[in-house]
């Protein structure tokens, strides 16, 4: 299996898991290229997105353990090729 360049944008409800978002992201650090935060003081939702460059598993591993957050929505877009 090659290494994929991708991203995966992370939709966040429930501020209280910020934490736990963080924490996550940091055990994955080594397939996280950028990371870019816009937390919408004014509204009920913040967004983090990430670029990612990694094996596929690895990538939907750590979309899937954010996913599993309640409060958080998760979605990754993976090149079809690597590059």
């Amino acid at each position: 299996m090659e290494k994929r360049i991708g991203t995966i944008t992370i939709l966040i409800t429930d501020r209280v898991r910020s934490v736990e978002i963080n924490s996550i992201i940091s055990e994955y650090a080594d397939i996280v290229l950028c990371r870019q935060g816009l937390p919408f003081h004014d509204r009920p939702v913040a967004v983090i997105s990430l670029i990612v460059e990694g094996l596929p598993d690895r990538i939907n591993a750590l979309t899937g353990k954010l996913g599993r957050l309640s409060g958080v929505e998760t979605k990754a877009i993976l090149t079809k090729n690597n590059y």
